[in-house]
């Protein structure tokens, strides 16, 4: 009679052994997933098929004809003078950051990120309070030829604003991991600062200094708020590739939009790609160092 009992009491190996199913784990990869495909791959989906709807020569039509090759050409040219230029200021900016110390700097450090936080569309608008041909700057400036507003030179000055923080923002943590004594070494063996910037500081942070102009460029080939505003919208002129985008929509040529769209997204998707495998990069040298 005893015996029963027992064997009632015995805990099954094979039903102790059975692994609990992951249902937190699982869920919360599928909530991922379905957001991330309602967001982005659904409109991706949209999009390509929209641009692609009467076939491949369709679509090379509708962005080689004059007006859209114009907008491209000029986003792109734009968009590799902006980053050339805050390649070189945003570098020069996150080392004056990391390595002096002077009044003002947590100011400016804050400042930096201004163009996160401010629509672009504000930033249009200060760049023609400032540089309007009504205003004291953007008068004298026309005076001397030099026309900002309604312009390409507006243009570069929008997209100059909007990007500049990628770069500083890319290459300052890189900064704060070298060690100053590396430099400090080079300059008791008589180097200069600028011999000491180019052997010893440039070729580590050359990958972040990458990786910022790349999200710059792609940064630029996109932006509309700023440049709507500034750039007077002129075929052939200074239309560009996203203010193109817009006007094709509101002449209900959907079509052209998308085609126009679905390039800028290759170009950009291409950049954020290239972006990871240099970031890819860098830590799988931080690892084997």
């Amino acid at each position: 009679m005893s015996s029963a009992p027992a064997s009632l009491n015995t805990p099954n190996p094979v039903a102790s052994t059975r692994a609990p199913v992951p249902w937190g784990t699982w869920g919360l990869r599928s909530t991922a997933v379905v957001y991330l495909g309602f967001m982005v791959v659904l409109p991706l989906t949209a999009i390509i098929k929209n641009g692609f709807a009467e076939g491949l020569t369709a679509f090379w039509g509708d962005v080689t004809n004059p007006t859209a090759f114009g907008a491209l050409k000029l986003t792109l040219i734009m968009a590799a003078i902006i980053t050339i230029i805050n390649s070189v200021m945003g570098t020069l900016t996150a080392y004056v950051l990391v390595r002096f110390r002077f009044p003002g700097k947590g100011l400016l450090n804050a400042i930096i990120d201004m163009p996160f936080a401010i629509p672009t569309l504000v930033t249009g608008v200060m760049l023609v309070a400032l540089y309007g041909p009504q205003r004291t700057v953007g008068a004298w400036l026309n005076s001397h030829g030099i026309q900002v507003i309604f312009a390409t030179p507006g243009i570069a000055l929008a997209l100059l604003v909007v990007t500049y923080p990628f770069v500083i923002r890319a290459v300052q943590p890189v900064l704060m991991e070298v060690e100053k004594g590396q430099e400090e070494a080079a300059y008791t063996l008589g180097a200069s600062r600028w011999t000491t910037f180019r052997r010893v500081v440039l070729p580590t942070i050359m990958p972040a200094i990458a990786t910022g102009s790349l999200l710059c460029f792609a940064r630029a080939l996109g932006e509309f708020g700023s440049v709507v505003v500034v750039a007077g919208n002129i075929p052939g002129a200074t239309l560009t590739a996203p203010v193109y985008v817009f006007g094709q929509i509101e002449s209900q040529n959907q079509r052209g939009a998308s085609a126009m769209s679905i390039l800028l997204l290759a170009i950009s998707f291409t950049m954020i790609v290239t972006v990871e495998w240099l970031q890819g990069r860098n830590k799988e040298s931080h690892v084997s160092d």
